[in-house]
């Protein structure tokens, strides 16, 4: 059984965020997870909003970050949105978005960022748990701070947003109950990402086929291939700069391949970047195309390396354009992507 689930950026009026979240419930749809970052409307919000009109749907941070944001105040959010959703809430944690740290002039490197998100994991695994967190770390310090947000779900999952590795991968199978792996398109790719995990699982005498292991995609599906794949091509320019150059290797390509588009990027002209971001690099570094060719990338690169959970996120025109100014036609919008998805996208791959 391979879940399926919808990746929101909150980019959106929030009234028609809000409807796209009820019509992902309605069509069946494992998640709704969105970005918990500055840059977008506040997810937490939107969350609690669309709580209440939907059933079945979990919904929460794929990622949320432990360097901007303090772990307890994560899991007050979280525990509240669980009660409101009557324990749907699901959550997906990382160091941070390197680009979003940058604009805070805030350092990552040589910071320890997984002891970080690691030490994180047990404060937050204590604050969901029992409602209190003493603790004397090395990141984290609390003397008998409580809580009165309590989470609905028994034991709340905590997942780990990973993307480079090897290390964040062996983490998630020995610590963590599952890993969201963002902006993975080969077999290459997977084959390494599921070996790490494996390794971590088997050190800590799990079983693998327990954790929820996620492929976190740019997804663009529609009838007219040529017009998915550029609007694939241009968001794909946007997530470049995410990618860890070991990641970008495993899908056959150099970081100084990418330098002129980096470099229009550090110059504001993002025409000219996406302008330099090709057809095939765009192609290599999405799932993009008819719902049928979706599905071929997926039985033939990912799934088949034990990956048991897709995540997509959808980019349509409207992103394009709020991104760029370019109108692009022929392409559904998200609504019409998630009919697609619903009605000959999940039935094939289950």
């Amino acid at each position: 059984m391979v879940n399926f689930s919808y990746m929101h950026l909150p980019a959106y009026p929030l009234t028609e965020s809000i409807e796209l979240i009820k019509k992902a419930d309605r069509l069946g749809f494992y998640g709704a997870y969105s970005v918990d970052e500055t840059w977008w409307k506040d997810m937490w919000l939107m969350f609690a909003a669309a709580a209440a009109d939907t059933t079945q749907i979990k919904m929460g941070p794929s990622v949320t970050h432990v360097i901007l944001k303090d772990p307890t105040l994560i899991v007050q959010q979280l525990a509240t949105l669980d009660e409101l959703s009557g324990g749907r809430a699901d959550m997906v944690v990382s160091f941070g978005n390197i680009s979003l740290l940058g604009q805070y002039n805030q350092p990552w490197e040589g910071t320890r960022p997984l002891s970080r998100v690691k030490e994180a994991h047990g404060v937050m695994r204590s604050f969901l748990d029992d409602g209190a967190v003493t603790h004397d770390g090395d990141f984290f310090n609390y003397t008998g701070l409580w809580t009165l947000a309590r989470p609905v779900q028994e034991r709340m999952p905590i997942k780990l947003g990973a993307m480079g590795g090897p290390k964040s991968f062996q983490v998630a199978g020995e610590m963590f109950d599952g890993m969201h792996h963002a902006l993975g398109y080969s077999r290459e790719n997977y084959e390494y990402v599921m070996e790490n995990v494996k390794a971590g699982a088997d050190k800590a005498g799990r079983d693998w086929q327990e954790l929820d292991l996620a492929a976190w995609v740019v997804w663009v599906c529609g009838d007219d291939s040529a017009a998915a794949k550029e609007v694939a091509r241009i968001m794909v320019a946007f997530y470049l700069s995410a990618m860890p150059e070991s990641q970008l290797n495993r899908h056959g390509v150099s970081a100084s391949d990418l330098a002129p588009i980096f470099d229009a990027f550090g110059a504001g002209d993002v025409a000219k970047a996406v302008e330099l971001t090709s057809a095939e690099l765009g192609d290599k570094l999405s799932i993009s195309g008819t719902p049928e060719e979706c599905v071929a990338k997926l039985q033939a690169d990912i799934l088949p390396t034990g990956i048991n959970h897709v995540v997509a996120a959808i980019t349509d025109p409207y992103l394009v354009n709020a991104f760029t100014g370019i109108t692009i036609e022929n392409c559904p919008d998200a609504s019409g992507q998630l009919d697609l998805i619903a009605e000959r996208v999940i039935p094939a791959l289950n």
